[in-house]
């Protein structure tokens, strides 16, 4: 039984990171309506943004702390990420209102395949560290219920905790603030909201820069786990099933995907994997959301598209 917790709670806290990333997918698709597939890219260019500026400010300025310079460096590749969203809007999104939603599906391609490039052009293509002193160290819970208690590694709670936080904070910006209705107007309507004053590259710019701090959190905590590297970029394909699973214009569907996705591809490795073979995790999502989708398409919590015809 404390192996199964175990197994749990590592799915959920993995499911919350990957609620992070999905998190970026949503947020564009509420705004703008088109599938972003840049997003990944997005979180490999803002690690890469963070691990450098983490080395250049200490050196540059000449100081030691560490937590001043993981501030100086947060707030450098924000700036960055949210230089990134207004020259994407300006240069891409405002050529392209109110034209087809595979144009604009294409247009992300092309910003994601630009960024990666770019990004290892600027930061260099090299493995680098991001060290924001989230402790490493074991934690036994549970001791006097189980023999041994049950294993929590200390990084992945307060990674979980950060990216719990990050969501609760969107989801209450998108329901409760004007401007996250008008993120919703915008989305379902182009011209209808630019026809009651809503200036549609304004709130562009502002979902592009929000998307942006979602991909620099799950940039700097997944780069913590495992280092900046290259691979970053394919977070993308872990998160698309949860995007399909919770749905596309769903918040909590975001959180709820990942959790479920999160804690299904652990249990099914751990305890079906023996049996029937490794790598379970790699496809576990994909099938999982295959079920889904033949029984709810819109995913678990999107909305029903009716058309009247």
């Amino acid at each position: 039984m404390a192996f199964l917790l175990e197994t749990v709670i590592g799915g959920l806290m993995s499911g919350m990171l990957y609620s992070l990333v999905a998190l970026g997918f949503v947020l564009i698709f509420k705004a703008s309506g088109v599938f972003n597939f840049a997003q990944g890219a997005m979180v490999l260019f803002a690690a890469l943004a963070m691990a450098r500026f983490s080395e250049w400010f200490p050196a540059r300025l000449g100081f030691d702390n560490k937590l001043l310079g993981n501030l100086l460096a947060f707030a450098a590749a924000m700036v960055l990420m949210v230089a990134l969203a207004w020259l994407i809007e300006r240069l891409v999104l405002s050529k392209l209102v109110n034209q087809e939603g595979v144009t604009l599906l294409m247009a992300t391609l092309g910003i994601a395949y630009f960024i990666d490039g770019f990004g290892q052009t600027l930061f260099g293509s090299d493995i680098y560290k991001i060290d924001i002193g989230l402790p490493k160290a074991p934690l036994f819970l549970l001791e006097s219920s189980f023999q041994g208690g049950i294993l929590v590694n200390t990084e992945d709670l307060y990674a979980a905790g950060i990216a719990a936080a990050l969501v609760i904070a969107l989801s209450l910006f998108f329901q409760y603030t004007s401007t996250g209705r008008a993120l919703r107007a915008v989305a379902d309507d182009h011209q209808a909201a630019q026809s009651i004053g809503i200036p549609l590259s304004r709130v562009w710019v502002i979902v592009w820069s929000v998307a942006g701090f979602a991909a620099l959190v799950a940039g700097i905590i997944w780069g913590s786990k495992l280092g900046v590297q290259f691979s970053l970029s394919l977070l993308a394909l872990k998160a698309l099933p949860v995007v399909i699973l919770g749905g596309l214009t769903s918040v909590p569907g975001a959180i709820i995907g990942g959790l479920i996705l999160g804690v299904g591809e652990k249990v099914s490795e751990v305890f079906l994997g023996p049996h029937i073979g490794g790598g379970i995790e790699i496809w576990f999502g994909y099938v999982l959301v295959l079920f889904v989708l033949l029984v709810r398409p819109q995913g678990l919590f999107g909305e029903k598209i009716i058309d009247r015809v």
